[in-house]
Order: C-alpha cells, then sequence, then structure tokens
C-alpha cells in the first residue's frame, strides 16, 4: 500500500457512519473551510522561517484537506479523489504546450502570454457550453483574503486593457484617494460609512502600485508585519530592561526608541 492509498484509507475510517471520529463525521464542505485556509497559511509561515520539518508537516496537514474534501465528494457521489488527481493533470498538460505537446516559447513572459490565452479559450468553451456570458473575473474566488483578491481582480482586468499606462499616474491615484479620506476626517459632520469607503479605495489603489511597482502586495504586507513585529519585540525587551512597561513610556520615548531601533538594524 502506497503512502497516498494509506491515508485515503484513514480518510475513510475516520468517516465511517458507526465507527469512525465524531468530529470528522460533523465536518461538511462549509464547515471545513476556516481549517483549509488556516492549514495554508500555515504552510506559508513554515516556508518563511525556513523549517523544512515544518514545511513538510503542513504540506501533510493541508494534502490532508483535498482529501478530506475528495472523501466528502465520493460520499455524494460526486468526485473522488482520482478525479481530482485527473482534473490537475489534465489542466497541466493542456496549459503547458510546450512542455507536453512541442509548441516552442522564447521565455517566461511569453508563457505568461500563452497561458493567458489558453485559460481565455478555457472561458470561452465553457461559455459555449452553459450558453452563458461569463465575465473574466467569474473565477477570481470570493473567499480570498481581501489584498489577495484585489491584486487578482485587477490582473484579470489588466488583462483586458482596463489599467493605468504608467506607474506615475497610479502613485497620482494613491494621493487623489489619500485626500479623498482626508475630506471625510475633516468633515464637520463624520460620516463612519463613507470613511471606510474611501479607505477602502486607497487600499485598492495601494495594492494597484505594489503591482505596476512588479511588488506582491500580499507578501510585502507580511514582510512589513514580520518588520513591525521584530521592532516591537526589540522595544519591549530595551524597556522591560529599565524594569518599565511599554504603556508606562510616553510618545515620544517610544518613538526615540523605535528609531534607536530601526537604525540599529542598518
Amino acid at each position: 500500500m502506497s503512502p497516498i492509498q494509506q491515508l485515503l484509507g484513514i480518510m475513510r475510517a475516520l468517516r465511517h457512519p458507526e465507527k469512525g471520529c465524531p468530529w470528522d463525521l460533523g465536518q461538511n464542505f462549509n464547515s471545513l473551510i476556516p481549517y483549509t485556509l488556516e492549514e495554508a497559511y500555515e504552510v506559508a509561515d513554515a516556508i518563511e522561517q525556513n523549517n523544512s520539518d515544518e514545511i513538510k508537516n503542513e504540506l501533510g496537514d493541508l494534502l490532508f484537506q483535498i482529501v478530506f474534501y475528495s472523501q466528502l465528494a465520493t460520499e455524494q457521489h460526486d468526485f473522488d479523489f482520482d478525479d481530482v488527481v485527473t482534473a490537475i493533470n489534465e489542466k497541466l498538460i493542456r496549459r503547458h504546450p510546450h512542455v507536453f505537446a512541442g509548441a516552442k516559447i522564447k521565455d517566461a513572459a511569453e508563457q505568461t502570454k500563452e497561458w493567458d490565452r489558453i485559460k481565455r479559450e478555457e472561458r470561452k468553451n465553457k461559455e459555449d457550453q452553459n450558453a452563458v456570458d461569463l465575465s473574466c473575473l467569474d473565477d477570481v474566488s470570493r473567499i480570498l483574503p481581501s489584498l489577495m483578491r484585489a491584486e487578482k481582480l485587477q490582473k484579470r482586468a489588466a488583462r483586458e486593457g482596463f489599467d493605468w499606462a504608467e506607474i506615475n499616474d497610479v502613485i497620482a491615484k494613491v494621493y487623489e484617494e489619500l485626500e479623498e479620506v482626508k475630506a471625510e476626517v475633516d468633515a464637520s459632520i463624520i460620516n463612519q460609512e463613507k470613511i471606510e469607503e474611501e479607505i477602502g479605495d486607497l487600499f485598492f489603489s495601494c495594492i494597484n502600485l505594489s503591482r505596476h511597482a512588479g511588488v506582491n502586495a500580499e507578501q510585502s504586507l507580511r514582510n512589513a508585519n514580520l518588520k513591525f513585529e521584530r521592532r516591537f519585540r526589540a522595544i519591549e525587551k530595551i524597556v522591560i530592561s529599565k524594569g518599565l512597561s511599554v504603556n508606562e513610556m510616553k510618545a515620544d520615548e517610544l518613538e526615540n526608541l523605535w528609531n534607536r531601533v530601526k537604525n540599529e538594524e542598518k
């Protein structure tokens, strides 16, 4: 028995109607969503920590989520794990004709264009089969983290020609959105819903800027989070060494400590 066959067998046992695990028996497609997202983020965290043992373990946890969904679908007579593997095999072969069908491409940039062309063709075939008009945004999942989804929506629209021509135009748009936030914050009558809307527009513009700058927005924010955490922990250590706590320090003292830690990193 191969390891994957053993895993599938374990999953079937966990879902056995009489002898299975009560928790596993209580799950469905929707209830598993938070766990799947959590496992994906834990894979990313293990990779960022460069911990090969944890990467292996977290990938196993993520694989188990796929096996779990496949078991649920098997019970519903919808599809099984082999169908999932077959689907991705067929997709990868179809979308890489330069590897599997003798097509020729010059470089990664040309491959990206070819990938987009193939996806458009797939979408057109789906339209024809279902007799409906599909948007290029249709398969951008709504359950993605908002930052990642914004970037994907922008990329899809850009492929259709809906995009800024120059990065300076995007920077100008960021300043414009920031001014609109300021106008709402400074308004004589505060409208919290309007402030929220304008800040959302500002975030969206900043993500657009990162895209035009060739920066992954999600990863850049993750790095910023890690940097803030590292520097704040350093401040905590300094303050504790003085027999104090952070909330006992004045704002200007904390600012000085922040600059000190920041300069020490250079």
